[in-house]
């Protein structure tokens, strides 16, 4: 009997001391991460957060031996998922006090169950694997991990997989929605936009790029004027414009 439950444990494998210290030096960047994208005052940091804890979910993927699932966490989710966001961000221009007004009535208390679901599904996920056992690296990873993956995936998890997949659709739409501004008014043509811009106080050429011939080349550094000065027009309205001394050199 001690025979088998040695041998049992050495097949499921044992954690050693730099896993340990790897699991919980991430796990506790994670949590920090993760409460960070709720508790930050701007939606910035926010997305901030959550890049930190994807990073951090990347690297345990890896050290589980599981090489496609951290880098497509890098790749996917950090890399694309996590820009879009911030192109988001950046073109609706979202402020802490109107993160506070809801937009959609109950939606925190939506949010509020949606994250107590997962969290029960989550705990019951792990439960049920406590008591079936878990299956080691070696028999998860025996015909290659990309290949396993994409077993799982397309059989066990086809349903979950299809969920996921609706779940960025919406996401993806939701951002277009929040992206999008009603025209109020006649869209004007090519020959109107022409004439007002050789109109008396128009612009007939393009504005300069924010930091063009400035010392830092920076979106809040006015772009530089022939005379020296510093063109506030280059800037983006919901920046503030960094101070530009008479020579035109940023601050």
């Amino acid at each position: 009997m001690r025979i088998e439950f040695v041998a049992a444990i050495t097949d499921a494998g044992q954690t050693t001391t730099s896993e340990a210290v790897l699991f919980w030096v991430l796990a506790a960047i994670s949590v920090i991460g993760a409460v960070g994208v709720v508790t930050a005052p701007k939606a910035v940091y926010s997305a901030i957060g959550l890049a930190l804890t994807m990073l951090s979910l990347a690297v345990l993927y890896i050290a589980q031996e599981a090489p496609f699932l951290g880098v497509v966490q890098v790749v996917v989710y950090t890399g694309a998922v996590m820009m879009l966001f911030l192109f988001v961000l950046m073109l609706i221009g979202v402020d802490s006090s109107e993160s506070l007004v809801e937009t959609i009535r109950g939606q925190r208390l939506a949010a509020i169950g949606v994250g107590v679901g997962f969290g029960v599904l989550l705990i019951a996920g792990i439960g049920n694997v406590s008591v079936t056992g878990f299956a080691g690296l070696t028999q998860a990873n025996q015909n290659g991990n990309v290949e396993g993956l994409a077993a799982l995936i397309f059989t066990q998890y086809l349903w979950a997989f299809e969920l996921t997949g609706a779940l960025l659709i919406t996401a993806t739409l939701g951002a277009m929605v929040l992206a999008h501004r009603e025209r109020f008014e006649r869209r004007r043509t090519q020959r109107e936009l022409a004439a007002e811009r050789f109109a008396p106080g128009g612009h007939p050429t393009t504005l300069p790029n924010p930091g063009v011939y400035a010392r830092h080349n920076a979106v809040d550094v006015p772009a530089m004027l022939p005379d020296g000065t510093g063109s506030e027009l280059s800037v983006s309205g919901i920046l503030q414009v960094r101070a530009v001394p008479e020579n035109g050199e940023g601050q």
